[in-house]
């Protein structure tokens, strides 16, 4: 397994639409070690989600897991949300955004569909922390982040920030 670089804002690859995974490729052992590569990014990271956009790879496929002892991850391969309902409001971070936390509103209740790594459909109801997940990581898959949904003072201050850190960093 190998370990990923993750795009980080505001590079303008993670604009970039995702396109839908042809079910073929599913079969790919590549494939299938790109799934447990992005979950070995994303544990170490450490994060709860993660989107193929956020490492360079513009197809609709995103890895999950929101137990603390990493015992759940979830494949979905082209999701689609299906139902929503209610409205809750979440404080969010994102890998692309490291070290950055906002207030992001969102459905409360989700139901969504999409594919396993093997190809196989499954629809899952989901609430919580879940729900925000998947929300969070089907908007990478269509181009936009968590700070499109703060003003755009505040997603300017976090652009300011971000570079100062690399430059920090760097620097260092």
């Amino acid at each position: 397994m190998a370990q990923l670089p993750i795009l980080e804002f505001p590079d303008p690859r993670l604009r970039t639409k995702a396109v839908p995974v042809e079910a073929a490729r599913l079969a790919d052992p590549s494939f299938q070690q790109l799934f447990d590569d992005m979950f070995e990014t994303m544990y170490e990271a450490p994060g709860i989600g993660l989107a193929a956009s956020q490492i360079d790879v513009h197809q609709r496929f995103m890895v999950i897991d929101v137990t603390e002892d990493k015992i759940r991850p979830l494949v979905f391969v082209n999701p689609e949300i299906t139902a929503r309902q209610g409205e809750q409001v979440y404080q969010e971070g994102c890998l692309s955004v490291p070290n950055i936390f906002a207030d992001v509103t969102r459905s409360d209740m989700i139901t969504v569909q999409a594919l396993d790594r093997h190809g196989q459909p499954f629809t899952l109801e989901v609430d919580g922390v879940l729900a925000v997940c998947v929300q969070h990581e089907m908007d990478h898959l269509d181009g936009k982040l968590f700070v499109d949904y703060l003003s755009p003072l505040k997603r300017e201050m976090v652009r300011k920030k971000l570079a100062k850190a690399r430059k920090q960093a760097n620097a260092a």
